[in-house]
């Protein structure tokens, strides 16, 4: 058993009473949402979507386009109901400095900004798709978090981040420059979502196409220099890089409203709505340009993932972590050796 996958979640049984049924829809849930327009930029474009370049094209295999924003705030909604409406796990005490690394739309600096009107909330990104109306105490920067950092050492309070396995290779040198910059006592925090999918009574057969999608975008990580995302992963590179008091948060993250429990069943619920999306923006680059697939055969593998997930007799979930560490007090004695 995976390290955190703990208890079963107990599925919904009004959702078995018509098993032929085999889509949501039917069961009086709706599945889709509304894509929006991409707008005329500078950007790359393949496959329909557009990406990141900026700083070059292979820094991150995710797009950038409006459908990808609109996905990512659904996400935001996803790991709200995660935390319980929460929006981290470190145990903070009046921040004053806070940096959401690969910020995205910037829905979590602007929360935080919000929720802490005394802090200064700063969001970096590869490209500026964040809004131009934020909380006076928020602000958003184009920049490469894989380059030297040009924040003073021992700044900091907190450092967020948040589902950035396809969009950072180099977490040695990241997590020492966030090490470098948080003062002495802050925290970080990494939240990120596991490529694999779980069952716990049996519906989901091997030959799932989930898994397959899930196998493919491994191997296409794995090419790239990314690894694969677990509990255990996250805790050692907060361990290598000097945090103390590293805390592990696996969370279940359901794919459709099959659960019982009504916080899981919207989480499921959001996950679904964000379904068709995400196979796209997590598989079409790294199919196509990192394993050199063919764009229909591409297509039809994150397509036939994303229907699986429809599936309302087959009740599967992912794993989402968030581990956070300490950047350890000085003592006394190792200040006086300064």
């Amino acid at each position: 058993m995976p390290h955190g996958r703990g208890c079963a979640i107990e599925v919904d049984p009004t959702l078995a009473e018509n098993p032929l049924d085999k889509d949501y829809e039917s069961s009086g849930y709706a599945t889709s949402t509304k894509s929006l327009a991409a707008a005329a930029a500078e950007y790359i474009y393949e496959n329909g979507r557009r990406y990141h370049a900026y700083y070059g094209v292979e820094k991150n295999l995710m797009p950038t386009d409006e459908m990808e924003q609109e996905r990512l705030d659904i996400n935001h909604e996803i790991f709200m109901r995660l935390l319980e409406g929460g929006l981290h796990k470190a145990p903070l005490r009046n921040p004053k400095q806070i940096l959401d690394v690969g910020t995205g739309t910037g829905i979590w600096a602007i929360d935080m900004a919000d929720q802490h009107p005394n802090a200064k909330v700063t969001g970096i990104d590869l490209s500026p798709i964040q809004p131009k109306w934020v909380p006076a105490n928020c602000k958003f920067l184009v920049d490469d978090a894989e380059l030297e950092w040009t924040i003073n050492s021992d700044t900091l309070d907190f450092v967020h981040f948040r589902n950035l396995a396809l969009g950072i290779s180099n977490w040695s040198h990241v997590l020492s420059e966030t090490y470098r910059c948080l003062q002495p006592g802050g925290y970080v925090e990494l939240a990120d979502t596991g490529l694999a999918v779980y069952c716990d009574d049996g519906s989901m057969w091997p030959d799932n196409p989930v898994n397959l999608f899930c196998e493919l975008l491994l191997e296409a990580m794995a090419r790239s220099g990314r690894e694969s995302v677990s509990g255990d992963l996250l805790s050692a590179r907060l361990t290598k890089a000097g945090f103390v008091d590293i805390k592990v948060y696996p969370m279940k993250q359901p794919f459709g409203p099959w659960a019982k429990e009504r916080r899981l069943k919207e989480v499921g619920m959001l996950t679904l709505l964000q379904s068709e999306a995400a196979f796209l923006s997590y598989g079409m680059a790294a199919l196509t340009r990192v394993l050199g697939m063919d764009h229909e055969v591409a297509r039809k593998i994150c397509h036939d993932g994303y229907q699986a997930t429809m599936n309302k007799n087959t009740h599967m979930y992912g794993l989402h972590y968030i581990v956070y560490g300490r950047k350890p007090v000085r003592s006394n004695l190792e200040v006086r050796k300064i």
